[in-house]
């Protein structure tokens, strides 16, 4: 047996608490998941409760293939003990497990709110440990209720992208993003900083855009004066109008 890699973390989870990357997950890494021989998801530290394993492997069975494979890791043998009764092998199983994968060669690694409670000096051994072996990693953090979340995306150990999103009918101003920054960026959001200065002109660009239409559409118009004004947006309104907004990360 691979031995686990990491530290057992708090554990706390909700249904529906990680819909928001889920959804992206389905959309970024659709074409990836379609072509392979057989898809292979990994949840990693889905907590004291299997919940997020069981939504992403609905989600992805819904939105991109019938026969992809979700295995949810956990380092404590006794959340996965207790996870066995929702297992539906060989879609749905749990296992023990840390960064280093059990030994698994998936395609996508899933890995939410568990790096968050490791030092930032151990972000990136972590990102090199998941990709190592060839897998996209989507890192990140979200708020107990999942309306507010954001996340990395990893290739070979490097971030490539960061995205933000948002319940909007909830949002009342973008601040709240620098308080669920991934690990490997939270403290880096001050003066001088990339991450700092895409929040600030995050902030003045949502405080121009009040609109009389409602959240989303001060949304969409926020989106817009960042891309205006020269920032490099990725993805387009379609992304956005979900609460989304993804830039190059910000390192």
């Amino acid at each position: 047996m691979v031995k686990p890699v990491g530290a057992i973390t708090r554990g706390t989870t909700n249904p529906n608490r990680l819909r928001r990357v889920d959804n992206f997950l389905a959309y970024r890494c659709s074409a990836l998941l379609t072509e392979a021989a057989q898809p292979l998801v990994i949840d990693l530290g889905y907590g004291a409760s299997p919940v997020t394993a069981v939504e992403l492997r609905g989600r992805l069975a819904a939105t991109v293939r019938a026969d992809v494979a979700v295995v949810g890791l956990e380092i404590d043998p006794v959340r996965v003990t207790a996870a066995q009764p929702f297992a539906e092998p060989p879609l749905l199983e749990f296992r023990r497990g840390g960064f280093e994968l059990a030994g698994l060669r998936p395609h996508v690694v899933r890995a939410f709110n568990v790096l968050r409670q490791y030092a930032e000096e151990e972000v990136a051994a972590a990102w090199r440990t998941m990709t190592g072996g060839g897998a996209l990693l989507i890192e990140g953090t979200c708020d107990e209720l999942g309306r507010i979340a954001t996340w990395a995306v990893v290739e070979d150990g490097v971030p490539r992208t960061l995205t933000l999103s948002a319940r909007l009918a909830s949002l009342e101003h973008p601040a709240v993003f620098a308080e669920r920054l991934p690990k490997a960026l939270i403290h880096h959001n001050v003066p001088g900083h990339p991450v700092h200065e895409l929040l600030r002109a995050l902030a003045r660009a949502w405080e121009s855009e009040a609109s009389p239409f409602g959240p989303r559409q001060r949304w969409l118009a926020t989106v817009r004066r960042l891309r205006d004004e020269g920032r490099p947006v990725l993805d387009g309104p379609a992304r956005w109008r979900l609460g989304e907004l993804t830039v190059p990360w910000p390192g």
